[in-house]
């Protein structure tokens, strides 16, 4: 009776290892792939090209007129007499638009998944932004001792932007893992240029001879920029921006040379002619461009709750 159960307990291992190895084998799967490397974060540089134009486009020229008033013109100069400055402006208005080009660097932060932070400086040049205007003004003397009389005055002004850069800080969100709509402001510089020249004569003309004058400012203005956009990751390392910034370089007063006129017959003052020239540069750009990123970050930092 034992040998049965034996043999039997033995035939039952041997069916139950049979029917085991015929069982499918399941093995437990991989674990997850790791995430993918940030596309954002490290060091980029790039090309723009867009275009500019002024928001203030006037220059206004104000003038001051000091006329020799005495009966007797004095061979030492000007006497003054009652009403004696007479003052004007003349205003041209001119927008400064053109060409935008040059080229960007900057840094990127990715961080919390879906954030940008970063820096980015930029330098462009621009072309057909020289603009040029004419204006014409008359002062009614209006002194009863001399008569009634006129001084007009004939200017050409001009201003330009030649280049303008910007150091900027920039936050934006990732829309899609390789969309950003983000915002940024900074500093913004520009070499500027404004000039006048001016010719006046007294009308009618009683014997004074005519007067001229000029004046000029060139320089590197510093203010601020504004703005947004938008920029694409389409490859890897390749991405492609559209962006618009407001600048303000402030505004530029510069005083013109004095412009004396004379009597002809003798060499005696007659009048001067004082002014100064007003302009602000501020505008607006609109551009396009490509940047290469070099990917060079650490991961972005995920928050853990």
């Amino acid at each position: 009776m034992k040998k049965t159960l034996s043999i039997a307990a033995l035939a039952l291992a041997m069916t139950g290892s049979a029917f085991a190895a015929d069982l499918p084998h399941y093995k437990a799967p991989p674990p997850p792939p790791p995430p993918p490397p940030p596309l954002w974060t490290g060091f980029y540089v790039g090309l723009n090209a867009g275009g500019t134009w002024s928001n203030s486009n006037n220059t206004t020229v104000q003038s001051a007129t000091i006329f020799n008033n005495a009966a007797v013109l004095s061979p030492l100069g000007l006497t003054y007499g009652p009403a004696a400055a007479l003052g004007s402006s003349g205003v041209v208005s001119s927008q400064n638009s053109g060409f935008i080009g040059g080229g960007q660097i900057g840094y990127n932060w990715q961080f919390y998944n879906s954030f940008v932070a970063g820096i980015e400086a930029d330098i462009q040049g621009i072309a057909g932004s020289n603009k040029a205007g004419n204006y014409a003004t008359i002062v009614d003397r209006g002194l009863p001792a001399a008569g009634t009389n006129f001084v007009g005055t004939f200017a050409t002004t001009s201003r330009s932007l030649d280049y303008l850069g910007t150091v900027r800080g920039r936050l934006g969100w990732l829309f899609t893992p390789t969309l950003l709509v983000y915002g940024t402001g900074g500093l913004a510089y520009g070499g500027v240029n404004s000039s006048v020249s001016f010719i006046g004569l007294q009308i009618p003309n009683t014997g004074s001879s005519p007067f001229s004058g000029a004046g000029a400012f060139s320089d590197t203005r510093v203010g601020w920029t504004a703005g947004g956009g938008v920029e694409w990751m389409f490859w890897p390392n390749w991405s492609a921006k559209v962006e618009y910034l407001y600048y303000d370089l402030g505004t530029v007063a510069y005083a013109n040379s004095a412009s004396v006129a004379t009597l002809i017959a003798t060499g005696d003052t007659t009048f001067v002619n004082i002014s100064q020239t007003r302009t602000r540069f501020n505008g607006n750009v609109v551009r396009a461009g490509v940047n290469y990123h070099f990917n060079w970050g650490a991961p972005p930092v995920v928050a853990k709750y």
